[in-house]
């Protein structure tokens, strides 16, 4: 019987990318006659494993430490694999997010096994597990199997479908020791400080908003933010924005920013340089604003509005906040 673990990081709540892993997770399962287990990583993780229960998990191993309040890629890895070979599990699942990418790769070298990174797509074919991943900068997608197990994958958020949450499951709960592995202590946390950010993570937004160097200047974000606030939307932004120091890289899109797959993706004064296009061009909708016709964007946009964008995106700020009034209003 296949058994796949999924891993949920807690950092107050259990993150809608664990969740979409979790539902995918069980979705190939039931296909094979499968079990799904999680695991949960962090302190004081309370009653997550009802969160999880709810969208189907056989099985919850938890490892609550205070060591783990904080991500630390090698008490992570650590807990990943204890996790692993408490579950019986053959596959692992771990969400893409800015932290799940290097987790993923980690465990997989300490489980000497083969590793699907990024994967838009899991299918079963032939009896093994199948995986569609972008390839060159997403220029094509490849198809890559795992020739056996165990095999670990890092899945995309916003590519696979949140299964419909169910009361009344009740799965079987372990608690786990946790040993802080000799290597954790390389890297000691000593301070956080958390930027300013849009309050939409980037990687979870169904909606964003994003600027480029077509701006000209940091004061002029204010009209990209408030049309993402009409629209409850997330602020992004290109590498050259952040290069130039005028938004945080928390707010980067693209290849060395973040992937995202949002449900609209609106971009301002964006001219569509392949290391953008990179992280949004699965985007299911895309809007472009730029006065260059012939800017790169246009080619990947669905629709597209050629104009002056400090007179484009007020207007369509302004036509929005009407439309979506309450009635009455």
């Amino acid at each position: 019987m296949t058994k796949i673990l999924t891993v949920a990081e807690f950092h107050g709540s259990v993150g809608k990318p664990a969740l979409e892993a979790l539902s995918e997770a069980r979705r190939l399962a039931d296909a094979v006659h499968g079990a799904v287990a999680t695991v949960v990583i962090g302190h004081a993780v309370g009653d997550a494993g009802s969160t999880l229960a709810k969208y189907g998990v056989d099985e919850v191993y938890v490892l609550d430490h205070v060591e783990l309040a904080n991500y630390n890629l090698a008490s992570y890895a650590s807990a990943v694999t204890a996790a692993f070979k408490a579950s019986g599990a053959e596959l692992v699942f771990v969400p893409a997010t800015t932290h799940g990418r290097e987790l993923a790769a980690y465990v997989a070298s300490m489980l000497d096994c083969g590793y699907a990174s990024d994967v838009t797509a899991l299918f079963w074919a032939n009896g093994r597990l199948e995986a569609v991943r972008p390839m060159y900068s997403g220029k094509v997608n490849g198809r890559v199997a795992f020739a056996g197990t165990p095999g670990v994958v890092s899945l995309r958020p916003n590519m696979f479908a949140l299964g419909e949450a169910v009361d009344g499951r009740t799965p079987s709960v372990h608690a786990l020791t946790f040993e802080l592995p000799a290597s954790a202590a390389r890297c000691r946390l000593v301070e956080t400080k958390a930027p300013q950010k849009s309050t939409v993570e980037l990687t979870e937004a169904r909606v964003i908003v994003s600027g480029g160097r077509g701006l000209k200047g940091p004061e002029h974000f204010g009209i990209i933010e408030e049309l993402a606030g009409v629209l409850g939307a997330a602020v992004g932004a290109t590498r050259m924005v952040v290069d130039l120091g005028w938004k945080d890289h928390s707010m980067q899109v693209g290849q060395t920013g973040k992937i995202v797959n949002p449900e609209l993706y609106i971009a301002v004064g964006i001219s569509g340089a392949i290391q953008h296009l990179v992280g949004m061009q699965t985007s299911k909708v895309i809007v472009a604003i730029n006065k260059d016709p012939e800017a790169p964007i246009f080619k990947v946009a669905n629709y597209g509005i050629v104009g002056d964008a400090f007179e484009v995106v007020p207007a369509v700020t302004a036509a929005l906040r009407e439309a979506l009034a309450p009635a009455g209003v």
